[in-house]
């Protein structure tokens, strides 16, 4: 399983991608998506839309793991935020790659085992769940990474509980 994690922004959108195998985590890419601040906000988008793409196109994920809106004091800035989600939602329906969302907190407690987890704590574990030589950075890159390891390591456990659900058709 290919995992893209997004810690979206209009400025700045972290990525990384994780790859599952064997129940093993391998980092295969990350890193920052950054539009330019002299341009429209629809041609920031535009341009993130451009890069999204190509970042799905790159990868063939199986999901897009994003961080979930977080609506603190600063209303402006989740609004630009949810226009950068809209573009990555965008990107990732036209290729009918399945998109979950996490809390931040549930993406702490996934990388650290507590959703109180510091910044720096996250960025820790997500070096070493992923065996990384050097701490990922800049931090949008780090975040995007541990909401990949969140869902990555979700997925199967989802999809066995989704399957336990499910009654089976055959049994009469």
């Amino acid at each position: 399983m290919i995992v893209v994690g997004i810690d979206p922004g209009i400025a700045n959108t972290g990525f990384g991608v994780v790859r599952r195998r064997a129940g093993r985590l391998a980092a295969l890419d990350g890193g920052v998506i950054r539009t330019r601040a002299e341009r429209t906000p629809e041609h920031r988008l535009a341009d993130l839309f451009v890069q999204v793409e190509e970042l799905l196109d790159r990868h063939s994920p199986d999901a897009v793991a994003l961080e979930a809106i977080y609506f603190g004091q600063n209303v402006r800035s989740a609004f630009a935020v949810g226009q950068a989600r809209g573009v990555v939602l965008m990107a990732a329906g036209r290729r009918s790659i399945p998109c979950e969302d996490y809390t931040p907190q549930q993406v702490k407690a996934a990388v650290c085992g507590s959703g109180r987890a510091p910044k720096e704590q996250v960025t820790r574990m997500v070096q070493s769940l992923l065996a990384l030589p050097e701490p990922p950075t800049p931090d949008h890159a780090a975040d995007a990474l541990a909401v990949a390891i969140c869902h990555a390591n979700h997925a199967p456990l989802r999809s066995a509980t989704l399957r336990a659900q499910v009654p089976d058709s055959r049994v009469a």
